[in-house]
């Protein structure tokens, strides 16, 4: 009987327990992978089953970022006796045919496996190759299938990882002989599908830990196992007071009494993640998992189980690298660095070879006496200690930037894209076409965030095109042949009809690009004047808040649960309706890309955004309708336009083009209205 390709969905219990049970015969291959793993992400689109008259023969598990436009394959799993009949090209196809609008395909798997011939005749091609965290340390052979979408040079793989500290049971369980079921569970953090999402790390608490175990053996093999993670230093001060307030909360938030030597174990592992910045401590210890909300509330840490973080490694990474909502809270001020404060700086920043200590400080005086203007600034936080360092200049078309440092700090990932999304509004405010990074060594974190928004290698730097184009496909590649010219380099052409997908990794990485004969859908989105005060500071707030970095890179909008047929990624206008006597309001003041919409109840959907900031959880409560429910739109790289687009004018340009509009409530519009408002938005006469 012929194998057949079939979706599989959340609720066919029978389709996911066969593909769970098939993958448990070769999980020595595959590695761990909870049973709720495989059920999520069938219910997000990422099981496919090969079936025949003797059931599931083979399957295909993947996962579909919302913030990327690939594809990750977790297992290509096919039963050892229907080998060699063609079962995984019909689950790659069945990808493929299921998701053509996606970038390609991504794959990890082991080199000693010897399956290079199986990939590459699947038509995958080697990139890369990473360190797999089993005991033998085994290389993680890189793969990719194109899905003959344009080249964006994005080759510019992102380095930022999930970076989860472990406690001792867990840390314990990687590793070992143990094949219980919690085992099993904290060795799922060692599949090679999670190795370019998640780092582990550890912190003081896990080496005191190790160090009192009694059997010198395990002991050992512990200590040995400690050179793969990645090793955290910490404030000794500052941990010990936050054991305090923790301890203090604990013991009024449970029911039962419990020691306080029994709870200041496992309540220093989350003081400690927390002084390290980082937001994600995996424990399967019941006493723990039961403080999980004395931990957020107290110390900011998500307690989760092993098995969460697979689950949901795609919204933790964004949690922890884009935090505005931290960042707000945070006085920053940003000021030209001083002549000859120069050697004061160099502690605080990262230098590498030949650009460190005296080289670095003397590099930065010389750009302070060039003969080109360029702008040296220097951001503090509220301590008065140095967090960022940049500089750039317009040179010709090419806005050129030879220092961007960030320094260690809990915010610091965050800064980095803060800052680069500054430095392209810099360029496009000066006509640059392209935003060239020549540092020889900008920081790990701006290195990763640089892989995140479109930069793209070069024998000069890291480079980033800006196309200030709105229009079609071919306009917006046009304009890009003409940018890349400059740096010998090739792009590729758009065409008309682009999926969705496409064309926003196309609008993102060639910002602020608007290819307007893609697929893409666009809405208005009213919006009352306090919200987008809080939201834009449109209306401005009677007392300036601070703009140092810009707006927010990204935001969320909450409002009534009601779909209007959105779906993502999209365009947005923001409709400011009319305000109390004084405001400002009945006007279209801005645009964003659409990247999630999500319907929950108020509780669940400020816990999964409250990262992002404005609103509190009162708010989010008001914004539910009868349902209990309601929408959030997460949104991002935001513009606002130099010039308001007042009612008359948009129901003159809605009238232009033979539209009506609808001003109640969020709607759909044509894209040649969203092109219309948008022009005039940044028209200069």
């Amino acid at each position: 009987m012929a194998v057949k390709v079939v979706p599989v969905s959340e609720t066919q219990d029978d389709l996911i327990e066969a593909a769970v049970a098939l993958g448990n015969r070769y999980k020595k291959r595959l590695g761990m992978m909870p049973p709720s793993a495989y059920r999520k992400m069938a219910g997000d689109g990422g099981l496919l089953v090969g079936v025949d008259g003797a059931g599931v023969v083979g399957y295909a598990l993947f996962h579909l970022p919302k913030r990327s436009p690939h594809i990750g394959l977790a297992h290509l799993c096919v039963a050892a006796e229907h080998r060699g009949k063609g079962v995984a090209r019909l689950l790659v196809d069945a990808i493929k045919e299921q998701y053509p609008q996606r970038l390609g395909i991504k794959a990890k798997c082991r080199r000693d496996y010897g399956l290079s011939g199986m990939w590459t005749g699947l038509g995958f091609v080697p990139r890369g190759e990473a360190r797999g965290r089993g005991r033998d340390g085994e290389t993680l052979d890189g793969w990719w299938l194109d899905l003959g979408h344009p080249d964006l040079f994005t080759e510019v793989e992102s380095e930022a990882l999930l970076v989860v500290t472990l406690d001792h049971g867990v840390f314990s369980d990687l590793g070992g002989e143990a094949a219980t079921r919690g085992a099993e569970e904290s060795q799922t953090l060692e599949a090679g599908w999670l190795s370019d999402l998640v780092e582990l790390a550890f912190t003081p608490q896990l080496l005191r830990a190790v160090r009192d175990i009694p059997d010198t053996k395990e002991r050992k093999r512990q200590r040995a196992a400690l050179h793969g993670l990645r090793q955290l230093t910490l404030d000794g001060d500052a941990v010990n007071a936050q054991v305090v307030e923790l301890l203090r909360v604990a013991k009024a938030h449970l029911s039962d009494p419990v020691e306080d030597s029994v709870l200041t174990t496992p309540l220093r592992y989350v003081a400690e993640t927390s002084s390290a910045g980082l937001q994600v401590l995996a424990t399967r210890d019941p006493l723990l998992l039961r403080l999980a909300d004395v931990a957020w509330d107290v110390a900011r840490v998500r307690v989760v189980s092993p098995s969460a973080v697979a689950l949901h490694v795609d919204e933790l990474r964004q949690a922890q690298v884009y935090r505005p909502a931290d960042l707000m809270g945070t006085e920053l001020r940003s000021a030209e660095v001083t002549p000859g404060s120069e050697r004061e700086l160099v502690a605080f920043f990262h230098q590498g070879g030949s650009d460190s200590g005296s080289a670095f400080a003397e590099r930065l005086r010389v750009l302070g006496a060039d003969a080109v203007v360029w702008r040296r600034e220097l951001l503090r936080d509220g301590q008065g200690q140095p967090i960022a360092l940049y500089v750039w200049g317009l040179d010709g078309r090419t806005l050129t930037v030879p220092v961007l440092r960030t320094a260690t700090h809990a915010l610091e990932e965050t800064l980095a894209r803060q800052l680069l999304f500054s430095l392209k509004g810099h360029g496009r405010e000066c006509g640059a076409q392209i935003v060239l990074i020549t540092d020889a060594n900008p920081s790990a974190a701006t290195r990763a965030a640089a892989g995140d928004d479109g930069f793209f290698e070069h024998e000069r730097g890291l480079a980033a095109l800006l196309v200030d184009v709105i229009g079609a496909a071919a306009e917006v590649g046009s304009a890009a042949r003409a940018a890349v010219a400059e740096l010998g380099v090739e792009v590729a052409a758009l065409h008309p009809g682009m999926p969705p997908e496409v064309a926003s990794a196309v609008e993102r990485a060639w910002w602020p690009a608007k290819v307007m004969d893609s697929l893409t859908p666009s809405f208005l989105v009213p919006i009352e004047p306090r919200w987008s005060t809080d939201l834009f500071n449109v209306p401005a707030m009677l007392l300036p808040r601070s703009d140092t970095l810009g707006i927010s890179r990204e935001h969320v909008y909450y409002r009534s649960s009601g779909h209007r047929n959105e779906s993502v990624p999209a365009r947005l206008l923001w409709y400011v309706s009319k305000g109390m006597p004084g405001q400002e309001g009945q006007m279209v003041i801005g645009s964003s890309r659409l990247d999630d919409v999500v319907i929950d109840t108020p509780d669940v959907l400020f816990s999964k955004f409250e990262h992002l900031g404005v609103y509190g959880r009162a708010e989010v409560r008001a914004t539910a309708d009868a349902s209990g429910r309601a929408m959030a739109l997460r949104f991002s790289d935001t513009e606002i336009f130099p010039r308001r687009v007042g009612l008359p004018r948009l129901h003159a340009l809605a009238d232009g083009l033979g539209l009506r509009l609808s001003l109640m409530s969020l709607s759909k519009i044509s894209n040649k209205l969203f092109q219309a408002v948008y022009e005039e938005g940044h028209r200069r006469t």
